[in-house]
């Protein structure tokens, strides 16, 4: 019996994926480098804006071919840049403001998960759905691990006072499915996201769904 969601963030609750090119190809230009394809940000993002920003220099520059100080100078201008407007160009998905809103009133607790910085994944899960819906919103933080690790989601479960096998972790990603198997919860990968179906199987996803309400469905089948 499920009483708890953990949503990740980008690729599961909110098509994030032109905002994040927008302002990486933004500190790339800015750094003097040349812009990346915004279809190829969704094999980049996923594991923090640290690893994004090698990510990036390796496809503009190719592995080893830049500085850590390089790192540290894109990572300070994309952070000025994302943190001025993170909501920018960030669109729902169908379906899932109804889906979150369904749990909610079936008393289902809600959780986000993300390796965005924590501030913008405040800001974006604020200006996306309406005050209290989720319980707990959780992005990157100095003290916890960064996904995969199961830290940051034992962490929540704890909050919530449900144990982890109470709870479905939903994402869209190999590194989604990493965590939530890590954390001993059952996991639901969505189609809808940056990955594909081949990658969330291969990473032992328990659910595959197609469309927000499916996650209802699970939710509730889990409860009879």
């Amino acid at each position: 019996m499920y009483k708890a969601c953990i949503f990740d963030l980008d690729g599961t609750l909110a098509n994030t994926l032109d905002s994040i090119a927008y302002f990486a190809n933004s500190a790339l230009k800015k750094c003097g480098y040349e812009c990346i394809e915004n279809e190829k940000y969704r094999y980049l993002v996923g594991n923090g804006a640290d690893r994004l920003m090698h990510a990036m220099l390796d496809t503009v520059c190719g592995a080893g071919n830049y500085t850590e100080d390089d790192v540290e100078r894109l990572r300070g201008i994309y952070d000025d840049l994302y943190e001025s407007d993170p909501t920018y160009i960030v669109t729902n998905y169908n379906g899932m403001h109804e889906t979150v809103n369904a749990l909610k009133t079936a008393g289902i607790k809600l959780a986000v998960l993300s390796n965005k910085p924590h501030n913008c994944t405040a800001a974006i899960v604020d200006a996306l759905f309406e005050d209290g819906t989720f319980d707990l919103c959780y992005g990157q933080r100095a003290q916890v691990a960064r996904k995969p690790s199961p830290e940051g989601a034992l962490l929540i479960a704890k909050e919530l006072g449900i144990e982890p096998k109470g709870c479905l972790y939903i994402g869209d990603t190999n590194t989604d499915m990493k965590t939530g198997a890590a954390a001993g919860m059952d996991t639901a990968g969505v189609l809808w996201g940056f990955r594909d179906e081949h990658e969330l199987k291969e990473n032992n996803a328990k659910y595959i769904v197609e469309s927000p309400k499916q996650i209802y469905e699970i939710v509730a089948c889990s409860t009879r």
